[in-house]
């Protein structure tokens, strides 16, 4: 007879992987519409969602991101501490010319893309609180989006050139493959297996 408990004391880490939510094909179909065709959109919402949406931007780039960031040649943009210009589709850049052509209404020097009434006397980015509620209208948050692409490109490409795009940790890009199976690496079930029996999960 056992008197104690001999797993008193012990605990087991969770395992580490996304638990967070996504958006299906259609909501993003709807949001991308939304932001490119409804003139009633602020621009700040459709440029936030436009660049979390297509290229994985975080409320936090989006916020610095900055004149000099801009690149009209190549229409692209810097983005946080990527360690490259992203390179943007014509829609992502239509969206980015709206936002400036808001910027110049305020007539400010702001340096920064993205400046409200209370940082156009300023060089200060727009704050946290201002940012994390742009998209409300829109019922999404700037996180479901990031990580809604994030989870499309690491089970599409090799996660570790993921992490260098975003210059983000492989520990930190492979939370978002955790426990996903791609069919195609599956090995061949056995006879008498079933597939479920034999899925490799990583």
């Amino acid at each position: 007879m056992i008197l104690i408990d001999p797993t008193s004391g012990l605990s087991a880490k969770a395992a580490k992987g996304f638990i967070g939510k996504t958006l299906t094909l259609d909501q993003q179909r709807r949001l991308f519409q939304r932001w490119i065709t409804d003139p009633a959109v602020h621009p700040h919402e459709a440029l936030l969602g436009i660049l979390s949406l297509l290229h994985g931007a975080s409320s936090a780039e989006v916020r610095h991101l900055r004149l000099d960031g801009i690149d009209p040649a190549n229409r692209a943009i810097r983005l946080g501490q990527r360690p490259h210009l992203v390179p943007l589709d014509p829609v992502s850049w239509s969206i980015v010319q709206r936002c400036m052509a808001h910027r110049e209404t305020q007539r400010t020097s702001n340096p920064h893309l993205m400046v409200t009434k209370g940082t156009k006397a300023g060089r200060n980015p727009a704050s946290v609180a201002y940012v994390s509620h742009i998209l409300d209208p829109a019922g999404i948050s700037p996180r479901m989006l990031r990580s809604t692409r994030l989870i499309d490109l690491v089970n599409i490409m090799d996660a570790k050139l993921v992490a260098a795009a975003f210059r983000m940790t492989p520990e930190g890009i492979m939370i978002y493959l955790a426990d996903h199976v791609v069919d195609g690496r599956l090995p061949r079930p056995p006879n008498g297996e079933t597939s479920g029996e034999s899925q490799l999960k990583y």
